[in-house]
């Protein structure tokens, strides 16, 4: 049987790798944005894995505080808290300095009609802690949806590849990227840019929106053919060793799995441990946003979880009735209307 607590548990036990990593980085790390899908397991993660390198490093994780389940949930598990709002300059200032940081805080679904929110969290939060931090290896997070729609026949865009952002959200996470890139090179601030497509924690992503949606009745659009994705523990694993490999100037990567899924596929098979058939509808497209994370592989290694796995577990989750985020990924948009 699934529950939060088992699915808590896989997220938060550190590989070897992990552990040996963590035995070479110095100093604290300090997470911003930590209260969000990933945050909480990332902090309990890096915790353990210096608890299991008998080292007393601290996590500190910042956040509003706004998601008690969260708090409790870190605090619980050794991560030092603190609640603040992150656009309030003299509460970001007065954070504690710390070696490491990793900055995870952002805004994207809500920006219709909001973009002054999305833009001032994404692109004008980022120059502040760029400034207060510049000494420290920061990891920032960003979105594979920087890079333009391609065709499934080449495979995914590269590092190298030219960015092409379409709508307010994407085009500010953009700059969020700028932010530290002019830190990066100004001040030689160690910088990592993490460009992630899709994680997937059982609790929401890619796999559980197919699933809710062939429970539902609702009809899955096809025009996105494919999509990538990665196990949020293996994705959380990877933030936390990049710490070891920000530079200046910024290094950039793609941060997803190996494999490029099909949506049709992945529903059908999701529908039969489900026991339900999926509705599809629309055409077939023949693009999508897709990434190539070749260089994650050869840096960090594979994902610890297959694809296969992957979807087995989702449809047993929710067949258990674990607790659940409610957050829609709207993996399938192609408008960059968020």
């Amino acid at each position: 049987m699934w529950s939060e607590e088992k699915l808590n548990a896989l997220l938060t036990t550190p590989s070897d790798k992990l552990v040996e990593d963590v035995k070479k980085i110095r100093g604290d790390i300090i997470v911003l944005g930590a209260a969000g899908k990933m945050g909480p397991t990332l902090c309990v993660l890096a915790k353990n894995a210096f608890l299991k390198a008998g080292m007393d490093n601290r996590v500190i994780g910042v956040a509003r505080g706004s998601d008690k389940i969260a708090v409790k949930f870190m605090e619980d598990n050794g991560v030092e808290f603190i609640a603040a709002d992150l656009l309030d300059k003299k509460s970001m200032y007065a954070l504690p300095d710390a070696e490491n940081v990793i900055f995870m805080a952002g805004k994207k679904f809500g920006t219709s009609g909001n973009e002054w929110q999305t833009w001032g969290m994404n692109s004008t939060l980022p120059n502040f802690v760029a400034d207060k931090y510049k000494k420290s290896n920061i990891v920032v997070f960003s979105s594979g949806n920087i890079y333009p729609i391609v065709n499934l026949a080449e495979c995914g865009c590269r590092e190298c590849d030219k960015t092409g952002p379409i709508g307010e959200y994407t085009m500010s996470c953009l700059a969020r990227e700028r932010a530290f890139d002019y830190a990066s090179n100004a001040y030689g601030t160690n910088v990592f840019i993490y460009r992630l497509n899709f994680a997937v924690d059982l609790r929401y992503g890619v796999l559980y929106d197919l699933a809710n949606k062939i429970l539902n009745g609702e009809k899955i659009s096809l025009s996105t053919p494919c999509f990538n994705y990665i196990w949020q523990g293996s994705a959380n694993e990877y933030a936390i060793r990049a710490l070891l490999h920000a530079s200046s100037p910024m290094k950039i990567m793609n941060i997803t799995g190996p494999e490029t899924l099909s949506i049709r596929k992945t529903a059908l098979e999701l529908g039969e441990y489900l026991g339900k058939e999926p509705i599809f509808e629309g055409p077939v497209g023949t693009d999508a946003y897709l990434n190539d994370a070749s260089l994650a592989m050869e840096t960090f290694g594979y994902p610890s979880v297959s694809a296969k796995t992957l979807i087995r577990w989702q449809a047993e989750y929710i067949r258990d009735g674990a607790r659940t985020l409610n957050k829609p990924t709207h993996f399938e948009e192609r408008k960059g209307s968020y």
